[in-house]
């Protein structure tokens, strides 16, 4: 189970930060701390730090975004909220989250000099942050509800599924009113409710002393909605948020440039036995091949010998042999025999691929007569011939029979005759 730090940063660089250790069930491991963000590192251990940002300075939307890849998403998202937005889109950072069940992308927006500034007073700390996310994003979205958590002087609201807002100085009547919740009375029945309507249910989140300052309000809103539950925060707000981002919700700010880097070591550190058997196998397949050349290697060299063995019967005091083609060719435009040789040609080719699949298999003599081939060959076993003799009549060009075999210790001399199929 993955464990985490999330650290709630102040609106100013000076602010006091607090934290607290929560686990990606949204468990608590721990109580809240107020202090010195340096002081968070000690808490840090083998957990991932969660960084919440104040969500005033965080503009939270979504957009219609037909592309698939997210490199391109996060490339055109500026262009797609442009005219939206009243800064520069060279000054502003764009962090695109999953997309949502109506096919929108939502989306964070924030200043570059903010989001430096935060990393900049984290890292002056020791705190490597895995993620960034405004704290509003901290309130959860619950389907058919409006969300309402008070945090000082601000509201966080969310009605469930796009509106996701940060206000300062209204109260939690003024703060509904201004999303326009207030705007359509309370449904007499259910066959009467409009199923475009806003969510029709308040749940508030507030300390002890803001449900007491604000108890006037809840008595007015409890006739204005279906329901209104207010739910008291005894160790203030950063639980509330915590268990809600250690589950994985918000959008991460670090996107794109700002992207964490991945440590490709510690990524390939749990593979590393595979990794090891994998270069074992691959070392004993080219080890394999390299016997099979060698082998192959070494009858191309006894066929040269042979070769150049009968060619000498032929062309005395011959040399070495290089091209035994070309030299048939020559030998066939001075006699012009063609026939003949070509099907010599032939059936010596159909024998090579023969014997390269049977391995230990010698050929120790060849004739060639009217079109009949003589081979003497000594091969491994009995099964090592019939196999050369399938692969030959395999072929449809040629037939050959085995006329003789003679066991000698670990070895089978023979003679195998090759003749044109049906000659």
């Amino acid at each position: 189970m993955a464990e985490f730090l999330v650290i709630r940063l102040g609106e100013r660089m000076e602010d006091l930060a607090q934290w607290i250790a929560v686990d990606d069930s949204g468990a608590r491991l721990s109580p809240p701390v107020v202090g010195p963000l340096a002081d968070a590192a000690t808490d840090v251990g083998e957990r991932k730090i969660i960084v919440l940002v104040p969500g005033v300075d965080v503009l939270s939307t979504a957009v219609d975004m037909p592309l698939k890849s997210k490199n391109r998403i996060q490339a055109a998202l500026p262009f797609a909220l442009e005219e939206f937005l009243a800064d520069d889109i060279e000054n502003l950072h764009f962090a695109a989250g999953p997309r949502t069940g109506d096919g929108r992308v939502p989306v964070s927006v924030v200043r570059r000099d903010k989001l430096d500034g935060w990393m900049k007073t984290l890292s002056d700390a020791n705190i490597v942050a895995s993620s960034i996310i405004a704290e509003n994003q901290g309130l959860a979205r619950i389907p058919g509800t409006i969300s309402v958590l008070l945090a000082d002087s601000q509201l966080f609201i969310n009605d469930g599924a796009e509106t996701d807002i940060v206000l300062q100085g209204l109260g939690p009547r003024d703060g509904l009113k201004a999303i326009g919740a207030l705007d359509i009375a309370p449904s007499d029945s259910d066959d009467d409710a409009d199923s475009n309507a806003p969510p029709r249910h308040v749940l508030v989140y507030c300390e002890s002393d803001e449900e007491e300052k604000f108890s006037h309000e809840w008595a007015s809103m409890r006739l204005e909605f279906d329901s209104l539950d207010v739910k008291i925060l005894p160790d203030g707000i950063l639980p509330r948020l915590a268990v809600t981002v250690g589950t994985g919700a918000g959008i991460n700010l670090l996107q794109g440039e700002y992207g964490t880097k991945a440590e490709y070591a510690g990524l390939l550190r749990p593979w590393k036995y595979a990794a090891i058997l994998l270069l074992a196998f691959g070392a004993t397949l080219l080890t394999a091949k390299y016997v099979d050349y060698y082998k192959l290697g070494i009858l191309e060299s006894d066929l040269r010998g042979q070769f150049l063995a009968e060619y000498r019967q032929i062309v005395p005091g011959a040399t070495d042999v290089r091209d035994p083609a070309g030299a048939v060719a020559s030998l066939r435009s001075r006699t012009g025999v063609t026939a003949s040789s070509e099907i010599l040609l032939d059936s010596l080719e159909h024998l090579s691929r023969a014997l390269q699949q049977n391995q230990g298999a010698r050929i120790e003599a060849i004739s060639f007569r009217a079109g009949v081939i003589d081979i003497k060959l000594s091969a491994p076993s009995i099964s090592v011939l019939d196999n050369i003799q399938h692969l030959i009549d395999e072929s449809g060009a040629f037939e050959a029979r085995i006329l003789s075999t003679d066991p000698d210790g670990d070895i089978v001399n023979s003679r195998i005759q090759i003749q044109e199929h049906g000659a």
